[in-house]
């Protein structure tokens, strides 16, 4: 079925359609991964977004039940520029078509993905609408300008849980009890957090910081999730009541929310970070991880205040990748040290929050 991608600015990409039929207006961005795309379809952050992947052949594994990073396809539409219909893996149950025709999920193969990049790069992120039923240029251009700004958008509100529950690790006796906010949560942060010893209650992000206390957490995780994050006013007053009680770690859209609780700001970047290859400096070591990342937003550095101190940055930008406050356990990272996709160089991340919930 024929489809077309038409971007806010005009630009437009024939190509052909695959996965449920139908329509959709949300932000289109690239991600550089050359796999993992069944991660990334099922990760929260990407929700509201029109994802298009930089690396030309998709679909070549198939997907399966064991690498969900949430419980469906949380993107809008997938753009790809050649689709694998016959994947080949021994740990494939379904191909990456079928699966998007269950979950009702549009995708276009065909276009010049590479061209799409290049003008995402050089224009910015912008809304695109998808569509194999409207085919009209000027149409679907008018939609597509219409559509909601990511900017200000509070998108956590609708990838959240709608109440507390709870996880744990049977092979590892619990010795820390950990609420883990979940403004749009990756499966692999409460696993590598049970696989350290930790019972994980993971609550809802408009979860007060009463109803957090009241638990009896050893620590709190702020986790990743879509969306500006100054428009998630009720997560950030909870995060300023709970700065200096207990050890706190935030990740992604956590890391974001954190600054601002601690009196920063946040902006837009030009197209962001997507993928599993971005290269993050510690400032202390001067010891490079490569990592995996996936955000729209950035935290300023010089709207900081003078007892929060930026402890990682982006080695291709200088954008700030990391934050610690000078006297309080709190610390936080842009980038996702639990991977799923990508590189585990970052992972004991997760046992310097454990250290610090000993040490608590």
């Amino acid at each position: 079925m024929k489809a077309l991608l038409v971007l806010a600015d005009g630009r437009v990409f024939e190509g052909v359609g695959f996965g449920a039929p139908g329509e959709v207006a949300a932000e289109v961005v690239f991600n550089t991964g050359m796999a993992g795309y069944q991660e990334l379809l099922t990760d929260p952050s990407y929700h509201g977004q029109i994802v298009n992947m930089t690396y030309p052949l998709i679909g070549n594994y198939g997907v399966n039940s064991e690498d969900m990073e949430s419980s469906k396809i949380q993107v809008s539409g997938f753009i790809v520029r050649e689709l694998c219909r016959w994947p080949s893996n021994f740990r494939s149950q379904n191909s990456l078509e079928n699966w998007f025709i269950e979950q009702g999920i549009l995708g276009i193969e065909g276009i010049d993905t590479r061209a799409l990049t290049r003008h995402i790069r050089e224009a910015g992120s912008m809304n695109g609408i998808l569509s194999t039923q409207d085919l009209s240029v000027a149409s679907l251009k008018k939609k597509a300008q219409a559509a909601p700004s990511m900017a200000g958008l509070d998108l956590a509100k609708k990838v959240t849980c709608t109440k507390a529950w709870e996880f744990t690790d049977d092979r590892v006796k619990p010795k820390f009890h950990v609420v883990l906010l979940d403004y749009g949560v990756k499966a692999n942060i409460y696993r590598e957090l049970a696989l350290r010893g930790c019972r994980v209650t993971i609550m809802p992000a408009t979860a007060t910081a009463a109803e957090i206390l009241a638990v009896k957490p050893d620590g709190i995780m702020a986790s990743n999730g879509p969306g500006d994050p100054a428009a998630v006013t009720y997560a950030i007053d909870a995060l300023k009541a709970l700065v200096g009680k207990l050890p706190i770690f935030g990740i992604c859209l956590g890391h974001q929310l954190l600054g601002l609780a601690l009196g920063g700001k946040t902006t837009k970047l030009k197209f962001g970070h997507r993928g599993v290859n971005h290269p993050v400096k510690e400032l202390s070591t001067g010891k490079v991880s490569i990592t995996s990342q996936n955000h729209g937003f950035c935290v300023v550095p010089e709207s900081l205040p003078k007892d929060v101190e930026v402890t990682h940055i982006n080695t291709n930008d200088n954008t700030v990748e990391g934050l610690r406050h000078k006297t309080l356990p709190v610390f936080s990272v842009q980038y996702h040290p639990e991977a799923s996709p990508g590189p585990n160089d970052a992972k004991d991340l997760f046992d310097r929050f454990i250290g610090m919930m000993e040490k608590k």
